[in-house]
């Protein structure tokens, strides 16, 4: 037994001597690795659970009747929303602790190394502003005019937002990288405060009350709103991880951004 464990092992590190691999020995390198690895898995799963979600759930549960609909809701939306939210919540805070090693990175090209501490100050403050103006779009526009109306203004006004953290943070030996990310990042919080902050405080009461209505209770009315701002949040989460990819690719792929 013990020698058909030894032989695979011996005959993998001959291949890797013969490949003159050598993998990466500073731990600046091993948790750049590290987060890299545990951001894109995150991020498969949460844009993966967000696009089930847009285009096979939603559109599934209209075809179904009431009844029906009140017993498979509940418990797809709670399984599938635990996924989603807890993927979003480890792909971004993986992710800003990349962005930070990045700027603090750039602030030392820059000679500038304390800088990055503002830098990103001002990256977090542009983006939870943006936010800020999109609950108040999404809760009068959308609630009261047309979804579709909301919808355009919240896309304008992140553009807006990346425009304005861009035009900040392009700075003299600012990175390509850093400022593309500054904005995939940024739509990436965009996404991670909607899941938490509209979608699940939205859903879980939904997912209450339609376990409640299947034993006799009455939806309260404040339930058709709630359900139109989660869908409309998934809707623009949905829409806004197009540029957000685009952004977080062009960042070691595509170096159309330079600091001033």
């Amino acid at each position: 037994m013990a020698f058909s464990f030894e032989l695979p092992a011996a005959a993998f590190s001959f291949v890797l001597w013969k490949l003159d691999v050598i993998f990466a020995a500073s731990p600046a390198s091993i948790e750049q690795i590290v987060l890299r690895w545990l951001h894109i898995w995150a991020g498969i799963l949460w844009v993966g659970f967000l696009y089930f979600f847009v285009l096979a759930v939603a559109p599934a549960l209209k075809t179904l009747d009431p009844l029906t609909r009140a017993k498979v809701f509940p418990e797809l939306a709670s399984r599938g929303l635990a996924w989603l939210r807890w993927s979003a919540l480890g792909g971004w805070l993986a992710g800003f602790r990349y962005f930070m090693i990045l700027a603090e990175t750039d602030a030392v090209n820059t000679g500038r190394p304390h800088a990055w501490g503002a830098w990103i100050g001002i990256w977090l403050g542009c983006w939870l502003a943006a936010f800020a103006i999109e609950m108040a779009l999404l809760q009068v526009v959308g609630l009261l005019a047309k979804p579709v109306v909301a919808g355009a203004l919240v896309l304008l006004v992140m553009a807006a937002a990346s425009w304005l953290v861009v035009s900040l943070l392009a700075q003299p030996g600012v990175s390509n990288r850093t400022l593309c990310i500054s904005i995939g990042g940024g739509l990436g919080t965009i996404l991670f405060l909607n899941v938490w902050g509209i979608t699940w405080r939205c859903q879980k009461r939904l997912i209450r009350w339609t376990r409640a209505a299947a034993q006799g209770t009455p939806m309260p009315p404040e339930a058709a709103n709630l359900a139109q701002l989660a869908t409309l949040a998934m809707q623009i989460n949905f829409w806004l991880s197009f540029p957000l990819i685009f952004f977080m690719a062009a960042a070691e792929h595509f170096p159309f951004l330079s600091g001033g």
